[in-house]
Protein backbone atom coordinates (compact mmCIF):
# COMPACT_ATOMS: atom_id res chain seq x y z
CA UNK A 1 0.00 0.00 0.00
CA UNK A 2 0.88 3.70 -1.11
CA UNK A 3 1.01 6.13 1.82
CA UNK A 4 0.94 9.84 0.26
CA UNK A 5 1.70 12.69 2.08
CA UNK A 6 -1.00 15.90 1.66
CA UNK A 7 2.23 18.07 0.45
CA UNK A 8 2.84 15.69 -2.49
CA UNK A 9 -0.41 15.20 -3.59
CA UNK A 10 -1.83 17.58 -6.10
CA UNK A 11 -5.47 18.17 -7.48
CA UNK A 12 -5.72 15.96 -10.93
CA UNK A 13 -3.42 13.19 -9.61
CA UNK A 14 -5.01 9.82 -10.49
CA UNK A 15 -4.68 7.06 -8.24
CA UNK A 16 -3.50 3.50 -9.60
CA UNK A 17 -6.47 2.14 -11.33
CA UNK A 18 -8.02 -1.04 -10.70
CA UNK A 19 -8.73 -3.40 -13.92
CA UNK A 20 -10.87 -6.46 -12.73
CA UNK A 21 -11.74 -9.31 -14.43
CA UNK A 22 -14.94 -10.31 -16.35
CA UNK A 23 -17.78 -10.70 -13.68
CA UNK A 24 -18.91 -13.64 -13.22
CA UNK A 25 -21.53 -16.05 -11.44
CA UNK A 26 -19.03 -17.04 -8.94
CA UNK A 27 -18.17 -13.88 -8.05
CA UNK A 28 -21.45 -13.21 -7.30
CA UNK A 29 -22.12 -15.95 -5.65
CA UNK A 30 -18.77 -15.16 -3.45
CA UNK A 31 -20.39 -12.41 -2.73
CA UNK A 32 -23.63 -13.47 -1.99
CA UNK A 33 -22.44 -15.15 0.71
CA UNK A 34 -19.75 -12.67 2.06
CA UNK A 35 -22.37 -9.87 2.15
CA UNK A 36 -25.64 -11.83 2.84
CA UNK A 37 -27.12 -9.90 0.22
CA UNK A 38 -28.82 -13.06 -1.08
CA UNK A 39 -31.62 -11.36 -3.16
CA UNK A 40 -32.16 -13.72 -6.18
CA UNK A 41 -32.22 -10.90 -8.56
CA UNK A 42 -28.30 -10.78 -8.02
CA UNK A 43 -27.64 -15.09 -8.19
CA UNK A 44 -30.55 -16.19 -9.89
CA UNK A 45 -30.77 -16.37 -13.67
CA UNK A 46 -34.61 -17.33 -13.78
CA UNK A 47 -35.75 -15.11 -11.39
CA UNK A 48 -33.81 -11.64 -12.77
CA UNK A 49 -35.46 -13.14 -16.15
CA UNK A 50 -38.89 -13.42 -14.81
CA UNK A 51 -38.38 -9.27 -13.44
CA UNK A 52 -37.70 -8.52 -16.80
CA UNK A 53 -33.75 -8.58 -16.94
CA UNK A 54 -31.62 -9.88 -19.65
CA UNK A 55 -29.62 -11.84 -16.56
CA UNK A 56 -27.85 -12.03 -13.17
CA UNK A 57 -26.20 -8.51 -12.11
CA UNK A 58 -23.81 -6.82 -9.67
CA UNK A 59 -25.21 -6.12 -6.31
CA UNK A 60 -24.08 -1.75 -6.30
CA UNK A 61 -22.51 -2.85 -3.27
CA UNK A 62 -20.15 -4.85 -4.81
CA UNK A 63 -19.30 -2.52 -7.01
CA UNK A 64 -18.56 0.52 -3.96
CA UNK A 65 -16.54 -2.32 -2.83
CA UNK A 66 -14.07 -2.82 -5.53
CA UNK A 67 -13.60 1.91 -5.17
CA UNK A 68 -13.50 0.87 -1.51
CA UNK A 69 -10.57 -1.47 -2.09
CA UNK A 70 -8.93 1.12 -4.96
CA UNK A 71 -9.01 3.80 -1.88
CA UNK A 72 -7.88 1.50 0.50
CA UNK A 73 -4.56 0.64 -2.03
CA UNK A 74 -3.88 4.06 -1.93
CA UNK A 75 -4.64 4.93 1.60
CA UNK A 76 -5.12 3.23 5.06
CA UNK A 77 -8.60 2.33 5.70
CA UNK A 78 -8.56 4.13 8.59
CA UNK A 79 -7.82 7.63 6.90
CA UNK A 80 -10.85 7.12 5.05
CA UNK A 81 -13.45 10.15 6.35
CA UNK A 82 -16.73 9.63 3.96
CA UNK A 83 -17.56 7.65 1.11
CA UNK A 84 -20.56 7.85 -1.35
CA UNK A 85 -21.85 6.79 -4.70
CA UNK A 86 -24.31 7.30 -6.94
CA UNK A 87 -25.26 3.95 -8.97
CA UNK A 88 -25.38 4.63 -12.59
CA UNK A 89 -25.73 1.67 -14.31
CA UNK A 90 -26.18 -1.90 -13.78
CA UNK A 91 -23.08 -3.98 -14.15
CA UNK A 92 -23.28 -7.22 -16.36
CA UNK A 93 -22.07 -10.52 -16.51
CA UNK A 94 -18.81 -10.56 -18.36
CA UNK A 95 -18.11 -7.04 -18.17
CA UNK A 96 -14.38 -5.85 -17.46
CA UNK A 97 -14.53 -3.36 -14.81
CA UNK A 98 -11.86 -0.44 -14.02
CA UNK A 99 -12.14 1.47 -11.05
CA UNK A 100 -10.25 5.19 -11.42
CA UNK A 101 -9.78 7.68 -9.10
CA UNK A 102 -9.00 11.52 -9.14
CA UNK A 103 -7.70 13.89 -6.70
CA UNK A 104 -10.25 16.24 -6.93
CA UNK A 105 -9.52 19.08 -4.07
CA UNK A 106 -7.34 19.48 -1.04
CA UNK A 107 -8.35 20.77 1.90
CA UNK A 108 -7.47 21.37 5.79
CA UNK A 109 -10.48 20.77 8.08
CA UNK A 110 -10.37 20.40 12.29
CA UNK A 111 -6.95 20.14 12.00
CA UNK A 112 -6.33 17.29 9.16
CA UNK A 113 -5.62 17.19 6.18
CA UNK A 114 -8.07 16.09 3.59
CA UNK A 115 -7.89 15.34 -0.07
CA UNK A 116 -11.08 14.39 -1.87
CA UNK A 117 -10.93 11.70 -4.33
CA UNK A 118 -13.70 11.18 -7.08
CA UNK A 119 -14.17 8.06 -8.06
CA UNK A 120 -15.93 6.04 -10.88
CA UNK A 121 -16.65 2.41 -11.71
CA UNK A 122 -16.53 1.73 -15.66
CA UNK A 123 -16.82 -0.81 -18.29
CA UNK A 124 -14.50 -1.39 -21.20
CA UNK A 125 -16.63 0.52 -23.24
CA UNK A 126 -16.46 3.71 -20.89
CA UNK A 127 -20.31 3.14 -19.39
CA UNK A 128 -20.01 4.41 -15.91
CA UNK A 129 -21.62 1.95 -13.42
CA UNK A 130 -20.67 3.84 -10.39
CA UNK A 131 -19.77 7.56 -9.45
CA UNK A 132 -18.85 8.89 -6.36
CA UNK A 133 -16.19 10.48 -4.48
CA UNK A 134 -14.36 9.84 -1.10
CA UNK A 135 -12.30 12.21 1.45
CA UNK A 136 -9.11 10.70 3.20
CA UNK A 137 -6.94 11.92 5.54
CA UNK A 138 -3.40 12.14 4.83
CA UNK A 139 -0.60 13.45 6.85
CA UNK A 140 0.86 16.81 5.98
CA UNK A 141 4.43 15.57 4.72
CA UNK A 142 6.59 12.59 4.76
CA UNK A 143 8.06 13.31 8.16
CA UNK A 144 8.75 10.39 10.66
CA UNK A 145 5.09 9.80 12.42
CA UNK A 146 3.77 10.19 8.62
CA UNK A 147 2.47 6.35 9.02
CA UNK A 148 0.97 6.21 12.19
CA UNK A 149 -2.43 6.05 11.86
CA UNK A 150 -5.39 5.79 14.61
CA UNK A 151 -8.74 2.90 14.55
CA UNK A 152 -11.98 4.62 13.38
CA UNK A 153 -15.34 3.08 13.20
CA UNK A 154 -17.13 3.19 9.75
CA UNK A 155 -20.82 2.55 9.31
CA UNK A 156 -22.54 2.04 5.95
CA UNK A 157 -25.50 3.06 4.83
CA UNK A 158 -28.10 2.69 1.85
CA UNK A 159 -31.00 4.94 0.83
CA UNK A 160 -33.36 5.54 -2.30
CA UNK A 161 -33.36 8.94 -2.39
CA UNK A 162 -36.60 9.02 -4.53
CA UNK A 163 -34.80 10.73 -7.41
CA UNK A 164 -34.43 9.45 -11.03
CA UNK A 165 -31.11 9.43 -10.11
CA UNK A 166 -30.53 6.06 -9.02
CA UNK A 167 -30.32 5.28 -4.91
CA UNK A 168 -26.78 6.36 -2.90
CA UNK A 169 -24.94 5.09 -0.19
CA UNK A 170 -22.56 6.61 1.92
CA UNK A 171 -19.64 5.27 4.71
CA UNK A 172 -19.10 8.06 7.35
CA UNK A 173 -16.42 7.60 9.81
Amino acid sequence: MMICAFDAVNVGDALPPIMLPPLTRTTLALYAGGSGDHNPIHIDSDFARAAGMPDVFAHGMLSMAWLGRLLTQWAPQENLREFSVRFAAMTQIGEQIVCTGRVAEKLERDGEWLIRVAVTTANHTGEVKLAGEALLALPKDQGPFAHELTGTTIGISVADNGSDNGPKARVRT
